[in-house]
């Protein structure tokens, strides 16, 4: 098995970004992807990447994937159509160990901490000691570091025309796709912080925005009342969406007040949906900490997670802010300190 400096999980912004910067600092590293699209690939029109007055997501997700491919040579090894199931770490021989005792190491992922997986051989553990080994649907490598950056998943609405309107009206960014909805009247769905942030964007260039929240709102009271006040804001609670109206886009939002049990209907052209999103963290989530969501949780200052040899940038971890620009800002920060805790060994 090759052994890496770097194993790179997640081809969105935060990973290329990570990828380009350990290609230019000569680490040996691998690049394990499903594809190259990142949330945002499905965006029609993305205007807050910097560099880009106005790009599609499928646009930037094809850039991103040319400026890694062309800084790639020899030094990063591409893995294409790949995902990551389970990553094992090996602790380092102990004393117990050179005397003959069962070494040791730590089976993450699917199989949890597994007795079954502990290695019996104490040259394997001697060779591998300090080592990942990451298990993919194809294939095994082995690393020194890990930077997870697999991002996250928008929880999708489940009701009647959500699937046949989305991208037709139905988004899942105000950040990405606010702007193309500028002088018209929008929906919101999510009563938290999450979407109150989108409403507070939304506000900027729409002419109203309705703001419908399943139950109370869970937002933070300050960016409740400060949003609230902004006359072109209007806020429902305990609305729960019954369907997405319209023809070829978006023309209307039906809910059903649950005090009252009866149905309304919101004429907008635009509906944004923040409902949460699902980390993608399912092969990493007995081997880091993570908090009640799923992210995994970092050190903001470097990018580290509980465990030492592992990084994480992007929607995957538990920054208070995810954005493109900024999960490519946290991918360097990350791989500049992972750079340095290599050369230090």
């Amino acid at each position: 098995m090759q052994q890496y400096d770097l194993a790179i999980l997640g081809g969105g912004p935060a990973g290329v970004a990570a990828g380009v910067y350990a290609a230019r600092k000569q680490l040996k590293t691998v690049f394990i992807t499903k594809d190259w699209n990142g949330q945002s690939s499905v965006s029609e029109g993305i205007e807050n990447w910097i560099g880009e007055v106005k790009i599609s997501g499928l646009d930037l997700s094809k850039k991103l994937e040319n400026h890694l491919k062309a800084y790639a040579g020899d030094v990063l090894h591409i893995c294409e159509g790949e995902w990551a199931m389970d990553v094992e770490m090996i602790r380092r021989a102990t004393a117990n160990t050179s005397l003959g005792g069962a070494p040791q190491s730590l089976a993450r992922g699917r199989n949890g901490f597994s007795a079954e997986n502990t290695r019996t051989r104490r040259e394997n553990v001697s060779a591998e000691a300090g080592f990942f080994t990451i298990t993919t649907n194809k294939d095994t490598y082995k690393a020194k570091t890990i930077l997870v950056t697999t991002g996250s998943s928008r929880r999708k609405l489940d009701i009647p025309g959500a699937d046949r309107l989305e991208h037709k009206g139905l988004t899942y960014c105000a950040s990405c796709d606010g702007p193309l909805f500028a002088g018209q009247d929008v929906a919101v769905v999510g009563g938290g912080n999450a979407g109150f942030e989108s409403a507070a964007q939304l506000l900027a260039y729409c002419k109203s925005v309705t703001l419908l929240s399943r139950n109370d709102f869970k937002a933070d009271p300050v960016i409740i009342e400060a949003i609230t006040s902004n006359p072109k804001m209007k806020a429902i609670k305990n609305a729960v969406p019954k369907e997405v109206l319209g023809d070829r886009f978006v023309s209307g939002f039906t809910y059903t007040d649950s005090t009252t049990k009866k149905d309304a209907t919101i004429n907008v052209t635009g509906i944004f949906a923040e409902i949460g999103s699902i980390p993608n963290t399912d092969f990493i989530k007995n081997s880091v900490k993570l908090d009640r969501y799923g992210h995994i949780i970092v050190d903001p200052k470097n990018q580290r997670a509980s465990v030492s040899g592992i990084w994480a940038a992007g929607d995957v971890t538990d920054g208070l802010f995810h954005q493109n620009n900024i999960a490519v800002g946290d991918a360097i920060k990350a791989l500049e300190d992972i750079y340095l805790f290599i050369k230090a060994k």
